[in-house]
């Protein structure tokens, strides 16, 4: 009856120990996040790289796991993606990107789309090894851009969440298909 006791005791341990983090290049995110009383899930992580260097780190946060990006533009759900730097970069590269996104991504975008990315450029720094950027869109709310742990603003509303979150996981994203399909966990 003990050792009965004892391997029900230790499948119990197995069962209650969550996996609690996604790793990558080194790079250690949680499996789910907080946003407002809302848990968000790690749905994958992705490396971006640079000729030969390895610039960031990326996790996506959904609802839900999801390996369809045009299913996560759609949805009206709160979402958010955390950059890990691996390295420096400017504030200059970091926009450079952004409007690169946007123009590969949203044709014939707004010009209030455009106002909105530039508002974005505003609040960018340059990053070193270990700076986090957050992006965490909320429904009615607009997204929320932290840097380095500080909240600078949060902009827009879905669309421009659309056309940010674009940079990573649309048609044609920045980082490459092979970045895309890792934040998406294929």
């Amino acid at each position: 009856m003990a050792r009965h006791g004892w391997l029900v005791f230790v499948l119990v341990c197995m069962v209650a120990v969550p996996v609690i983090a996604g790793t990558l290049a080194g790079i250690t995110l949680p499996d789910t996040i907080d946003i407002d009383g809302q848990q968000l899930v790690l749905n994958g992580m992705a490396l971006r790289k640079k000729v030969i260097f390895k610039v960031y780190v990326a996790g996506l946060y959904l609802p839900a796991k999801e390996k369809d990006g045009v299913k996560v533009l759609a949805a009206d759900e709160p979402r958010c993606t955390v950059m890990h730097f691996l390295r420096s970069v400017s504030a200059k590269q970091v926009n450079e990107a952004w409007y690169d996104g946007l123009e590969a991504n949203t044709p014939g975008y707004s010009a209030e789309l455009k106002k909105q990315f530039d508002a974005l450029a505003a609040l960018m720094e340059g990053f070193k090894d270990g700076d986090k950027l957050v992006f965490t869109y909320k429904p009615g709310s607009g997204t929320e851009i932290k840097v380095k742990g500080n909240v600078k603003g949060t902009l827009g509303d879905k669309a421009f969440a659309d056309a940010l979150f674009a940079c990573w996981i649309g048609k044609k994203p920045g980082p490459g298909e092979k970045f895309k399909a890792g934040l998406l966990g294929q």
